[in-house]
């Protein structure tokens, strides 16, 4: 019997993608038993408004233009089209639904296991979906004995934030090593987040 494919799910708003993201997606690739790591981009919460959330497509094409190189990344505009706001139980849902063939994997931060008991339908997700959880910087990995399909990966810690990225492109910073070059020049062709 043919085994499924394995997909890691990266959910994010990547507002933009950065070098940080890139290189745990990387990790997870080559370094777990995943076949590829799908990058799943969230769209603008109408419930928190975001003055410096770019617009859902822009962030997808950034995403998109990103992870072109690599054949072990792909991206999903899967979200868009849901009921806002956008739960990860029903994201989970819609994908098996129509990729029944595919075994998804729930990539999060030590950050988001701390809270992930109250995440809506967080026993069902646990009962049907493995979680991956990458470390965090001042948080802690530990969780209920009884998800016995919690794997803690030991990624590399990147501190680097969209938001510090942003902040430095108002600035006038050059941070062009925080980014992949297709998404540098996106920001720069758009004058995307105040870049001068």
């Amino acid at each position: 019997m043919k085994s499924k494919k394995r997909v890691a799910l990266f959910f994010g708003s990547f507002n933009p993608i950065h070098i940080g993201h890139l290189a745990l997606a990387n990790y997870i690739a080559e370094f777990t038993t995943v076949d590829e790591v799908r990058f799943v981009v969230s769209p603008q919460n109408p419930f928190k408004q975001n003055m410096d959330l770019l617009d859902d497509t822009i962030r997808l094409e950034m995403v998109a233009s990103a992870i072109a190189e690599y054949p072990k990344f792909s991206v999903t505009d899967v979200e868009f089209s849901m009921p806002k706001p956008s739960y990860t139980c029903d994201t989970l849902k819609a994908l098996s639904a129509q990729e029944p063939d595919t075994e998804f994997i729930l990539v999060m931060g030590a950050d988001n296991i701390m809270s992930f008991g109250k995440w809506k339908n967080f026993q069902w997700i646990i009962d049907n979906y493995s979680l991956m959880v990458y470390p965090r910087p001042g948080y802690s990995t530990e969780h209920p004995s009884e998800w016995t399909n919690v794997a803690i990966i030991e990624a590399p810690i990147f501190e680097i934030s969209s938001t510090l990225i942003r902040d430095s492109i108002k600035e006038g910073k050059d941070v062009r090593y925080f980014l992949n070059h297709n998404v540098m020049e996106k920001i720069r062709r758009g004058n995307l987040y105040g870049y001068k």
